[in-house]
């Protein structure tokens, strides 16, 4: 069944329904991944720009009330208080410089109030064997931190929900965690920029890292779906021979 007949001399455009309404399909499909990665460059360049005003910021200082997450995120933070180092926890598979190993998470009790925030400290090696889990020490007594405002909620790849291990997470389950430790948590991760003699690497990606990694999938997807429309034009347009033509007449 043809959806259309057009005639140009010799030439017959004849598209029929289904396989027309397959190449629709993966057009439309092909074309919203497309877009997909490209707003995820976009927003990845959005959050970059909004970084890099920030640097040139005074940090905001952290105390007894709840900051406003989304006006924070990738701001530099000032707060002083101490690390509860018994509830430190250690996210799983982190790699560094082709290393596995940890980030390494402490809450840190922030002076004249309730609340804590959680300290991304920065990152640890993974011993010879998975028995041998590090356990860098916090500083102790009163401390005062800098650092980014990150989103707590990122999560990596995950095959299937994991228990946590004693110490060991394998992602960041926020809510878990504030229910877990009965802390009072600020609703941001604090990437710790300040230097401490702990031995944990800082080196914190920047928000627009993968940009380019996006930009290349969003052009692989739109060559893909302007390939099938071409595919689709090619294969619906035949010649007409003579004896075609004649019968048609």
């Amino acid at each position: 069944m043809h959806l259309l007949k057009l005639r140009a001399g010799a030439w017959e455009f004849a598209p029929t329904v289904w396989p027309t309404l397959a190449a629709l399909f993966f057009f439309v499909l092909t074309l919203w991944l497309g877009n997909w990665q490209s707003e995820r460059a976009e927003t990845k360049r959005a959050l970059q720009a909004r970084y890099d005003a920030a640097e040139r910021d005074i940090p905001i200082h952290v105390g007894s009330t709840l900051l406003d997450r989304d006006s924070v995120l990738y701001r530099k933070l000032e707060v002083e208080g101490v690390f509860d180092d018994a509830h430190t926890i250690l996210l799983d598979n982190r790699v560094e410089g082709g290393v596995a190993g940890y980030h390494v998470l402490t809450p840190l009790r922030i002076n004249g109030g309730a609340l804590a925030i959680l300290v991304n400290r920065g990152w640890a090696a993974a011993g010879r064997t998975r028995d041998q889990v590090p356990a860098p020490p916090a500083p102790a007594g009163v401390v005062r931190l800098e650092g980014l405002a990150a989103d707590p909620h990122t999560r990596y790849v995950e095959l299937a929900p994991t228990a946590p291990q004693g110490r060991v997470w394998q992602n960041l389950d926020f809510a878990r965690y504030a229910a877990t430790t009965g802390l009072r948590l600020q609703p941001v991760l604090l990437l710790q920029t300040s230097s401490y003699p702990d031995n944990l690497q800082r080196n914190w990606p920047r928000p627009d890292s993968g940009v380019s990694t996006h930009v290349s999938y969003a052009f692989q997807w739109y060559s893909l779906a302007a390939t099938l429309a071409v595919l689709w034009l090619i294969m619906n347009v035949k010649r007409c021979h003579d004896g075609d033509v004649n019968s048609r007449l």
